[in-house]
């Protein structure tokens, strides 16, 4: 058994540990200077980029249908602290400079979470599905993703009504593993948020259109069994394509999967390896 790190001695070290992370991105923030997006506008930009919606009581697994309930009361409080802001050339969104720390204190409550290889509660639950839902639009434009997290190695949940693909989510925990991208375009792009009984909303807008369309698509997607191990194999890719012309101008690997399965595997089809 290898010697425990220090915020794996007891639940004081833990959180020492965790305040020293976010104390130290602070710090990171004020020496590396960034632009960061601050201002809003209510007033829509004129172009739709593009929108996308996801469910927010989605079948996965076994999870409790409470901590569903709990999620979509956290989405409906941090929407708005993201909605109408407007990311202008140079600019880099960081999702916690706006949602900041989801405290109890402020209405949040236990949702959703995702531990190393299961799915957990705690406060604040369900911010995951609110960047998984604004990395998927941004997938959709020239933004440079600087900052960006995942659930590597792991597929939790089997494929009950999924809309994108497998891979293309997010893991964040505050502050210091954050979701950002930066606008290294010449025009400002706007974001808005929100919800409703049932789903999550994000519609992203622009002063002008843009000169290419992005789609994003997933190949040679199947399941192995390694050593006993069943495993996720596949392979996403982002397409960028003239409009003018309707030419793939290129076409760029975005994430390679190959993630341990960790619910039954009895329905699948496997390739042994």
């Amino acid at each position: 058994m290898g010697r425990k790190l220090f915020c794996e001695i007891s639940p004081t070290t833990y959180k020492l540990s965790v305040y020293k992370n976010i104390i130290s991105r602070h710090f990171q923030d004020k020496l590396q200077k960034q632009r960061f997006a601050s201002k809003k506008e209510a007033e829509k930009l004129p172009v739709c980029i593009y929108k996308h919606s996801s469910l927010i009581r989605r079948k996965l697994g076994n999870v409790d249908q409470h901590l569903q309930d709990n999620k979509a009361v956290n989405l409906a409080l941090s929407t708005p602290k993201v909605s109408g802001i407007l990311i202008r050339p140079g600019e880099t969104f960081s999702f916690w400079k706006l949602v900041g720390s989801c405290k109890e204190k402020d209405g949040y409550q236990e949702g959703l979470m995702i531990g190393k290889e299961e799915a957990i509660s705690g406060i604040g639950g369900g911010m995951c599905q609110f960047t998984n839902l604004i990395h998927w639009m941004v997938l959709h434009t020239p933004f440079e993703i600087v900052e960006h997290h995942h659930h590597d190695g792991v597929d939790l949940f089997p494929d009950y009504g999924r809309v994108i693909p497998f891979g293309t989510g997010t893991s964040i925990v505050y502050n210091y593993m954050d979701y950002r991208f930066k606008n290294s375009s010449d025009q400002t792009y706007q974001l808005i948020t929100y919800t409703d009984d049932t789903h999550l909303h994000g519609e992203l807008y622009a002063e002008k259109e843009q000169p290419y369309s992005y789609h994003v698509k997933c190949e040679d997607d199947y399941f192995s069994r390694e050593q006993g191990i069943v495993y996720r194999n596949s392979n996403i890719y982002q397409q960028v394509i003239d409009k003018q012309t309707g030419n793939e101008i290129k076409k760029v690997l975005i994430k390679k999967n190959h993630a341990k399965v960790v619910y039954p595997t009895d329905h699948l089809t496997i390739i042994e390896k």
